[in-house]
């Protein structure tokens, strides 16, 4: 299924780019793929359609358990209380590529609830980087580049979506989820500055 999405989405991106049609041929060109054109499986293993978000602004996060960044899920759960009933939402995508995610999607979930309260939506581990990348993280990463270009740096990578499916902004690893509070205010038509967080 994920090859399935995979070639449609490449497809996708290369008509919107002009290279599967010749010139004047006069077919509309198809529209450039949005975040809400892909899909995941969840932790739990049901195949989640990112279209359900639509409307929402939504913020995705390569997340991992054993990890120096790992205290920003509670920042990102923060995040999740001052604005989910306010049309946004996290989507955590644990991975063990970096080595720092080990043991099962159950194992994973036990730790982010347990030890962090997460109530956020979490996804099945995913490759963030090379040919087994998750299409949807391949996509990101090219909508919004880093300071490794294209690549995914590090765990707790974020970026911004907006309501429409598009990448607003990128956030390094770094980055504390709280920084990115008021941008997510400006988005949902929030004053800005307004939101405290504990």
């Amino acid at each position: 299924m994920e090859r399935f999405i995979e070639r449609t989405v490449t497809a996708r991106m290369s008509a919107a780019a002009g290279t599967s049609a010749s010139p004047g041929a006069g077919a509309p060109t198809p529209a450039s793929p949005t975040f809400h054109d892909f899909s995941a499986l969840t932790i739990t293993g049901e195949r989640r359609e990112m279209s359900e978000y639509r409307g929402r602004i939504v913020l995705v996060v390569n997340t991992a358990t054993r990890c120096a960044f790992t205290p920003q899920l509670e920042g990102l759960q923060q995040l999740q209380d001052a604005f989910g009933r306010r049309g946004f939402t996290v989507l955590g995508f644990p991975s063990d590529q970096f080595h720092q995610d080990p043991g099962t999607d159950e194992e994973t979930e036990k730790i982010c609830t347990s030890a962090y309260d997460i109530t956020f939506p979490l996804f099945s581990k995913i490759d963030v980087n090379g040919e087994g990348a998750h299409p949807l993280w391949r996509w990101m990463a090219t909508q919004k580049a880093g300071v490794l270009g294209g690549r995914i740096s590090w765990n707790f990578t974020k970026f911004l979506i907006d309501a429409d499916g598009q990448v607003l902004r990128r956030f390094a690893p770094p980055i504390p989820p709280a920084r990115i509070a008021r941008r997510i205010e400006h988005e949902l038509g929030i004053p800005v500055g307004t939101t405290t967080f504990d």
